[in-house]
């Protein structure tokens, strides 16, 4: 019998392939499916098939394609279901050979198994809960779990979509092994306030035709502050595991820490998202970080798998990290790998071709299993190449980039043709020495800098950096003010530039009333040789203070003539009075204008618009209400603090100008008397201390004058000299009362020690009463304020 097989397998080696045919069908065909005609494509007669007794030979003998002999055709044998059969491996076909014998022939058949959108992509959760923090800032991500679909290319999982979106959205990553990472992303901030609880429904969609989707629920509590999120101490956890390894056996240890206290620095650990061939075979301990075998891995099946680890505290903050589990194949022997020579730095404007490092290979096997070939990890531009059997070369394969890739970690495997096969590997870290050849680049391609007026000179305003790819004193940055004007001035009186930190600070005192904004331009150079640089231009903006009052235009304030508003009695209510006008010389919300009525003879009788300063009556005018009418009108800005301007009105509530004229003439003639009456008081009280003092000045020059003559004829003999005392004059006004009084007496219209002033201004047209005339007068004047003197006439506006 074992002849028979060595004979037959003889014959087979020695026959040759006559032809070969592929075939494409989609999957989850039905039973008994036409495949192909093998008698047409091949150019065999059927009754050759019958006679050559035709077979399907595969070493796999999966059972999915039968041979129809009578007709020549290849047949559905069984439903062939592309995902079972080779899960994410593209392209997925099965291979055979038609065996004839009498005389022996084989012709190799390859079937392409197509995919057909059969399934829908699917989450391992139906719903996720987060704990976030209201406190957490626009921005924060979230891992969400990823989803799985079982078919490939554009019937795979293509998208995601996050609903709604008041508060978050999604962004996806895409990883090296074709994957895509999804994020959740907070766009607005949270209020635990207004919403405690959201809902939100995270679909995945796949590409083919129609569209299949999948759907899982993220419940998310808000917390109230919790400002430190678990770190990991490692972004990406290396593992590796013996496929023969029992299920328990700890893989790795993942470890993550929280600066918070209590509750919110309590971690939790959790597998957020792992791919499909490796569900079920990993678990963690939600406490320790401790990640266990669960299930059997199969080297031949899987060699590295994947698992995305979270770690969340009871605040709700989260952090990710990346296990990569590596799975060893059982051998005896590896390949021993030694490294002859080496360079640990290569300068980066190396050419390529430079050798990096020589290395030996070793096995102690024999034969194929002592066959050994060695590769580098990929994407790096580094080459082996096969000197001898037993020697490599790592030679640079093209150019290198320090600011790309500033060292290499470049893992050498190598691998023997056993079977399973056995490989061993080792890691070579080459530094990339720097050669200036990159120039500062600024952080943003233009700076606005902002400032507030009436600065202290040599503040610090804003700061530019500049950042060089280069390393060590090729990357050192320096910088300096260009020269330029500024209004014919240099811009270096105005601004200065720290060379070292790139901190602009003010040289002077800014006004923005006189200049509101400038540009200037900032070099950063490095230190390399050459030295490299780049420009930057800078706007200044000058934020206005509210440093200035408001100033009111109308009525003029003056302090003469009394200007008054006429109101005739007959006025209805809103009867527009006058008009308060000022202005502000700030700028924004510091020259917004607000007026006020302060004070006012009659506060029933008037209103001042907040925003316009109209007066307006309030209500109907009687016959009852005073004629004169005196309203005080604050006028504030919207500065913080704010500032503010008063202005006096004058009205007079009358019909006609003769009663006007007599109220006032009173309120003249009282004045009048009241300044003569103060003019006599003084005169009286000076007049009154003269006499005082003469006479003072008289009793003593009379008493000196007496006790000399008495010594004189009493106790003396020399002749008599008369003494006169000198005279006495207060030349500089230093006494008790001043030479001059000036009294000012302002009362209403119906009481002489009432305190009422009235205001001058002027106007286009104003009535001008003279009460020393018996009639009145009228004339027109195209002033906007009149100066008067203490005695001028009283001015009514019509």
């Amino acid at each position: 019998m074992r002849g028979q097989v060595l004979l037959f397998f003889s014959v087979l080696s020695l026959s040759s392939v006559l032809g070969q045919v592929s075939y494409s069908i989609p999957e989850e065909m039905p039973k008994g499916s036409l495949v192909g005609n093998i008698a047409k494509d091949f150019g065999l007669d059927v009754k050759r098939l019958k006679s050559g007794k035709a077979r399907i030979f595969t070493r796999d003998n999966d059972g999915y394609i039968e041979l129809n002999n009578e007709r020549g055709v290849l047949l559905i044998k069984n439903i062939i279901d592309r995902e079972a059969l080779c899960g994410q491996t593209t392209p997925c076909a099965l291979h055979f050979k038609i065996i004839l014998e009498n005389p022996m022939e084989f012709y190799s058949v390859t079937i392409e198994i197509t995919d057909v959108n059969d399934n829908p992509p699917s989450f391992e959760k139906n719903d996720v809960k987060f704990k976030i923090s209201e406190s957490a800032v626009s921005g924060a991500k979230f891992i969400l779990d990823r989803a799985v679909d079982s078919d490939v290319g554009s019937n795979g999982l293509q998208t995601y979509k996050l609903q709604p979106t008041d508060n978050f959205v999604v962004k996806l990553h895409d990883q090296a092994d074709g994957t895509k990472n999804v994020e959740m992303i907070l766009d607005k901030p949270l209020d635990r306030e207004k919403n405690e609880h959201l809902s939100l429904v995270l679909t995945a969609l796949d590409g083919g035709e129609p569209q299949m989707t999948g759907t899982m629920q993220i419940l998310i509590t808000v917390l109230d502050a919790n400002d430190n999120a678990p770190v990991f101490t490692q972004s990406v956890y290396k593992a590796s595991i013996k496929e023969n390894a029992p299920v328990g056996t700890v893989v790795v240890t993942v470890t993550a820490t929280d600066a918070d206290h209590g509750s919110h620095g309590k971690i939790t650990y959790s597998i957020s998202s792992i791919l499909d061939h490796a569900r079920g075979l990993f678990e963690v301990n939600d406490e320790s970080g401790e990640i266990r075998l669960k299930g059997n891995v199969d080297y031949e099946k899987a060699r590295t798998f994947q698992i995305n680890i979270r770690a969340s505290d009871d605040g709700g903050l989260v952090d990710s990290c990346k296990v990569i589990i590596d799975v060893n194949d059982m051998n005896d022997n590896k390949p021993d790998i030694h490294i002859l020579s080496k360079s640990n730095v290569i300068s980066e404007d190396a050419n390529p071709g430079t050798v990096v490092t020589m290395i030996n290979i070793e096995d102690t096997d024999s034969g194929e299993n002592g066959n050994v070939q060695c590769s580098i990890n990929d994407n790096i531009p580094f080459v082996m190449k096969s000197t001898t059997n037993d020697f490599y070369s790592l030679i640079t394969d093209s150019g290198l980039d320090r600011e790309t890739a500033s060292e290499y970690n470049i893992t050498v495997t190598c691998s023997d043709e056993g079977v399973p096969s056995l490989s061993s590997s080792v890691t070579l870290t080459l530094q990339i020495s720097d050669v200036n050849d990159n120039a500062p680049v600024f952080e943003r391609s233009s700076y606005e800098a902002y400032i507030v007026e009436n600065n202290t000179p040599g503040l610090s305003i804003f700061t530019v950096r500049a950042r060089d790819a280069d390393w060590n004193q090729n990357a050192r940055v320096s910088y300096i003010l260009e020269d330029s004007s500024v209004n014919g001035v240099p811009v270096s009186s105005y601004v200065s530039v720290s060379a070292d930190s790139g901190v602009i600070h003010a040289v002077r005192s800014f006004d923005y009333e006189q200049i509101k904004d400038f540009h200037f331009r900032v070099k950063a150079q490095d230190g390399g040789s050459p030295p490299l640089s780049k420009n930057v231009t800078v706007k200044m903006l000058i934020q206005d203070q509210n440093d200035n009052p408001p100033q009111v235009l109308y009525p003029v304030q003056t302090g003469g003539s009394l200007v008054a508003e006429m109101v005739p009695r007959s006025a209805d209510v809103s009867y527009l009075v006058t008009k308060v006008v000022a202005v502000d010389v700030d700028s924004g919300q510091n020259a917004w204008l607000s007026y006020k009525l302060q004070k006012a003879t009659d506060r029933a009788l008037f209103e001042v618009g907040l925003q316009n300063g109209e007066i307006r009556t309030i209500r109907q005018v009687t016959d009852k209400d005073a004629v004169k009418q005196r309203l005080t009108v604050i006028v504030e800005d919207n500065g913080q603090p704010s500032r503010s301007a008063t202005v006096i009105v004058n009205v007079a509530v009358a019909d006609s100008f003769p009663e006007v004229l007599s109220e006032f003439t009173d309120f003249t003639h009282d004045k009048e008397y009241n300044d003569n009456l103060t003019f006599y008081l003084v005169l009286a009280l000076a007049v009154v201390s003269f006499l005082f003092i003469t006479c003072l000045v008289v009793i003593i020059s009379v008493k000196i004058y007496r006790w000399r003559q008495s010594r004189i004829m009493f106790h003396s003999n020399l002749p008599v000299i008369p003494y006169y005392p000198p005279r006495y004059s207060d030349t500089l006004g230093t006494g008790t009362l001043q030479h001059v009084y000036n009294y000012e007496v302002c009362r209403t219209t119906d009481s002489r020690k009432s305190d009422c002033k009235f205001g001058t201004a002027g106007s286009q047209n104003v009535l001008i009463m003279d009460p020393s005339a018996t009639g009145t007068m009228q004339r027109i004047q195209s002033e906007k304020s009149i100066l008067d003197e203490p005695d001028s006439p009283l001015e009514v506006r019509i």
